[in-house]
């Protein structure tokens, strides 16, 4: 059956175009009024201009604004050396350091202990982590790794050496539980070897001071008196007295 057409198209703002067309149902044969929307036509997009990209001129870098290596006179020339700058920094005796590393490691720096503990200061990785040490291997970051903790006992236990030490070698943690120095052997052979070491280390740093020098005066070379003798037969004969 034909359609039939309404009213003409109308455009509206929107652009699109909407017809109205009645036509009869196949079904039931009643006129059904259709409403059909043409879309609004595109227009083509815009040709986009190419744009010219100069080429970016990269300057030299400037010496003065690269990282700076660190100069040689900030490494230490020996172990001893470090000891002291460290010792200096962390305000702990030169003589301690060098007491925990002798009783520790007897100046091993690749030393690793049955509990993993590593260097120069024995250190265990998860100390090491907490007091900066990337490398517990390196002499100077174990060292400095080894002071800050010291320094952190020390200050804990109110500079109490004893307490620090044993802590240094049972933990915070047993300290705390007992108060003193824990009743474990280990720990108590660690804190008199590393006191004796001290009183070994502190009196060898006297002996080395100017003080100490100065204080230790040469003895005085024995004069020699010669005296003349003389004999009963007219002769004369010298002897040293």
């Amino acid at each position: 059956m034909a359609a039939f057409a309404a009213d003409s198209p109308t455009v509206y703002a929107g652009g699109e175009r909407i017809t109205t067309v009645i036509r009869p149902d196949r079904r039931t044969g009643r006129l059904v009024r259709s409403v059909i929307v043409v879309p609004r036509a595109v227009p083509p997009p815009k040709a986009v201009p190419e744009i010219a990209v100069s080429p970016r001129v990269v300057e030299p870098l400037d010496p003065a604004a690269q990282p700076k290596t660190t100069p040689a006179s900030a490494v230490p020339a020996s172990l001893d050396e470090a000891v002291d700058r460290i010792a200096a920094d962390q305000q702990l005796p030169v003589a301690l350091i060098h007491s925990v590393i002798k009783v520790e490691s007897n100046y091993n720096p690749n030393a690793v202990s049955p509990k993993g503990a590593q260097g120069l200061m024995q250190l265990i990785p998860s100390t090491a982590r907490r007091f900066g040490v990337a490398d517990s291997f390196n002499p100077v970051d174990n060292i400095q790794g080894g002071a800050r903790y010291l320094k952190y006992l020390l200050d804990l236990n109110g500079g109490n050496y004893a307490l620090a030490l044993a802590a240094y070698n049972a933990g915070e943690g047993a300290v705390a539980k007992y108060g003193d120095i824990p009743p474990y052997p280990e720990t108590v052979n660690y804190v008199q070897s590393v006191a004796t070491e001290l009183r070994k280390q502190t009196a060898a740093a006297r002996s080395k001071s100017p003080a100490a020098k100065a204080d230790s005066k040469p003895e005085a070379p024995k004069t020699t008196r010669i005296v003349e003798i003389h004999e009963a037969d007219g002769s004369v004969r010298y002897v040293s007295r």
